[in-house]
């Protein structure tokens, strides 16, 4: 394995330990020796690889809203109308939060917490929500070429909406822990893919 192989494993490695500690724990929840510890590598090798734990927490949140993104994106390229893949994006939604990963959102996980005290943080979950509500965008403009979908709204105004129903259902969960936030939810946005 190259130098510069084993440098991506293991900044890999450490921004994956991150991410699992910071979605049990949150962000200020988890110190540098933890995640340090829990990864086997020296504090040194941290600081090559982040600034800081800011920096640290910005890298995590990026590679966290990357792989995010594009496994959304190929839920959304399934075959169907604009509306049967908006529904299988919102049943997947509602499936996490009724398995044993409920809650395993880093952007439900840090949202509040970090927003308030790291304005790099805060702007790396912003361009995450808003690559995410761009890609419902895509397809509700899809469906209401294709009629699936009624055309009463703008497209980005109704991607929005569905965004925000399903984030405030994930964050219900985490007190519910039943999956009913959800059952409300894909109601709402039946009707709200039916508003003219």
């Amino acid at each position: 394995m190259s130098l510069t192989a084993k440098a991506e494993q293991t900044r890999g490695s450490i921004l994956a330990t991150g991410e699992e500690l910071m979605l049990a724990k949150g962000f200020t929840g988890v110190g540098l020796q933890e995640i340090l510890t829990t990864c086997g590598v020296p504090k040194g090798s941290f600081y090559h690889y982040f600034s800081s734990k800011e920096g640290f927490g910005v890298a995590v949140l990026e590679r966290y809203v990357e792989t995010y993104l594009a496994a959304v994106d190929a839920l959304l390229a399934q075959p169907g109308t604009g509306r049967e893949r908006i529904r299988l994006l919102g049943e997947a939604w509602a499936a996490r939060a009724g398995s044993a990963s409920a809650g395993r959102c880093l952007v439900v996980q840090l949202a509040a917490e970090v927003s308030g005290f790291s304005e790099r943080m805060r702007v790396a979950l912003a361009d995450g929500v808003a690559a995410l509500v761009a890609l419902f965008a895509d397809v509700v403009a899809e469906g209401q070429a294709d009629g699936s979908i009624a055309a009463g709204a703008p497209a980005r105004e109704l991607a929005e909406a569905l965004y925000q129903l399903w984030l405030g259902a994930a964050l219900l969960d985490r007190l519910a822990r039943d999956g009913t936030p959800f059952v409300a939810a894909l109601g709402a946005t039946d009707r709200l893919l039916d508003s003219p």
